[in-house]
């Protein structure tokens, strides 16, 4: 796998489908960014969190009321669902959602009566993004020493956020191709749940699909040659996109963007940065710059942003996905080497 040299917390997400499909209702929300329960004339459809909210519009077009359960700005993981939240799904026609990145959204859309239930994780296959430290080689074949380089490392993953057993890492839709596999089954979910607009949605789904791929080549090919194949973020998020292009993600913390890594971590990933001729420490828009500001400055190396896509703000390089992710191209070009 590409996270090297880091044990990362696990995230359960369960193999078992979620397609509670149910009869069709026009009790939902008003779609507003608050999600106030109320009656629609449209199929209302509540996401956790921004790239499920994305698949809901652009596979619902005209036809859907989508209310995204996390606010613009806020942290996906940081989510709590409110009372009002937790009315909004029992009205709702239907609640897509990442089963494993957000906890409180997964307990509250478990226990609601919503009609329709969307498991994005069971649409695609999730995967384990990292190894075990201490003593014995990862996938890369570095070995890793006992005592306290080892115990500091392990000690600087305590602060990480726990998902559970099992190690899966949720952030499939910074894979294109990926994303395209959940798009597909999120459009036929809503094709069974909604059958009167069912052209629309296969239609709406067959265009997203295929402009996925093209975003797919277009990473192939802007990544093809490259100076290095190293790249270091503050946040274990982009696991799958280096699996998928052949690159090497370096995590300065696990999964939970707001981990603390330890300082042999930080001396290790200077080392890194020197030996595979890193230039960039790479940080998102929603957590704060502080750790990889730290670390770069540690290290000599530049820092820049590369984006999640976990929620889109003012300070976002692009009004939605694909602009986000094409932003994200081009820092990966410049910090990568591009030839």
């Amino acid at each position: 796998m590409n996270v090297r040299r880091r044990r990362i917390s696990g995230i359960a997400v369960t193999a078992a489908a979620a397609l509670g499909l149910g009869t069709l209702s026009a009790c939902s929300s008003d779609g507003s960014a608050a999600g106030k329960p109320g009656n629609t004339d449209k199929f209302d459809v509540v996401a956790s969190f921004y790239p499920m909210a994305f698949l809901a519009e652009q596979i619902g077009g005209d036809h859907v009321s989508v209310t995204s359960l996390t606010q613009p700005g806020q942290e996906p993981h940081d989510l709590e669902i409110s009372a009002k939240q937790r009315a909004q799904l029992e009205e709702t026609d239907a609640a897509l959602f990442l089963k494993g990145l957000q906890p409180s959204a997964d307990e509250a859309i478990a226990q609601s009566g919503a009609k329709t239930k969307i498991d994005a994780a069971t649409l695609t296959s999730l995967e384990e993004h990292g190894a075990e430290v201490g003593g014995h080689a990862d996938e890369h074949g570095h070995e890793h020493a006992e005592g306290e380089h080892a115990e500091e490392e392990h000690a600087g993953e305590e602060h990480g956020h726990d998902h559970g057993e099992g190690g899966k890492d949720p952030h499939i839709w910074l894979d294109p191709v990926k994303y395209a596999e959940v798009a597909e089954g999120v459009g036929k979910a809503f094709e069974k749940a909604d059958p009167d607009h069912a052209a629309d949605y296969k239609k709406n789904t067959e265009a997203l699909v295929a402009k996925l791929g093209d975003l797919n080549t277009t990473f192939e090919t802007g990544l093809k040659d490259t100076k290095t194949r190293t790249f270091v973020t503050t946040h274990a998020a982009f696991g799958y996109l280096a699996e998928r292009y052949g690159l090497t993600e370096e995590a300065i913390s696990g999964l939970s963007p707001e981990a603390e890594p330890s300082a042999a971590r930080v001396k290790e990933l200077a080392r890194t940065a020197q030996a595979d001729g890193v230039s960039t420490i790479f940080y998102e828009t929603l957590v704060s710059d502080e750790t990889a500001k730290t670390v770069a400055r540690d290290a000599r190396l530049k820092t820049d942003v590369l984006d999640p896509v976990e929620g889109i703000t003012d300070k976002s390089r692009g009004d939605d996905y694909f602009q986000v992710m094409e932003a994200n191209l081009k820092a990966l070009q410049a910090a990568l080497g591009t030839k």
